[in-house]
């Protein structure tokens, strides 16, 4: 089977100098996703989901338009919750995430929970719990075995989720059998509207998956290119 992982286009972070809570798409972002839903609507998908949050929803309804599907939202793929700092100075959350950077790397779990955002370690579990759950929904669980071994009663099934740098990283991470680390985002760098694919394959026991593809941006011209 093979999963699609797609993460958003490029969101408005910033207005006047405020920090946007659940930003929208920048225009550079709306071709972006434009482009992602031209390349995808060639290809057959027997499920396609997307994040709860606006610019997940934005990045993906051109998707949805083009395959003909109404919106289908799931949860469990919301980013890693920041703290409460929408309308906040654009500088006082760059200090507060280049803080977090320097801290020592067992520190680093915490992430901007003094601030009142996710624990990393809580956002691991959840987005990990989240997809073993989607995952065994479809009959795909875990194999008994040293190894990261799937079931999988249909391998020409294919799906594809709209999401975040993070999710989509903790999700490779999840599915490669990969022990988690406090910075999954930068482990597998996703730029934006980027195109993820992970393939199983089969061995005795059951499948692998194998990562055949990371952040493709091919389908995007040069000058629209962002991370």
């Amino acid at each position: 089977m093979e999963i699609v992982l797609i993460r958003h286009g490029q969101p408005e972070w910033v207005v006047d100098g405020l920090t946007v809570g659940d930003p929208p798409l920048t225009q550079r972002g709306r071709r972006q996703v434009e482009a992602v839903a031209r390349t995808l609507a060639v290809e057959r998908f027997d499920e396609v989901f997307c994040s709860p949050l606006v610019r997940a929803r934005e990045s993906a309804a051109p998707l949805f338009e083009a395959l003909g599907r109404p919106e289908a939202i799931a949860p469990w793929l919301e980013e890693i919750r920041n703290p409460m700092w929408h309308g906040t100075p654009v500088e006082k959350t760059a200090e507060a995430f280049e803080e977090e950077r320097r801290r020592p790397s067992s520190e680093r779990w915490r992430g901007l929970e003094h601030l009142g955002g996710e624990h990393v370690g809580e956002f691991v579990a959840r987005i990990r719990e989240g997809c073993g759950l989607f995952l065994a929904e479809r009959g795909i669980e875990p194999v008994q075995s040293e190894f990261a071994l799937w079931s999988c009663p249909d391998p020409d099934r294919r799906i594809a989720l709209v999401a975040h740098g993070g999710t989509n990283a903790v999700v490779i991470c999840h599915l490669l059998g990969l022990a988690p680390v406090p910075w999954e985002w930068d482990r597998f760098t996703h730029y934006h509207a980027g195109i993820t694919r992970l393939a199983s394959m089969p061995v005795a026991e059951g499948h692998v998956f194998a990562l055949s593809k990371l952040s493709d941006v091919e389908h995007l011209v040069l000058e629209d290119r962002s991370m």
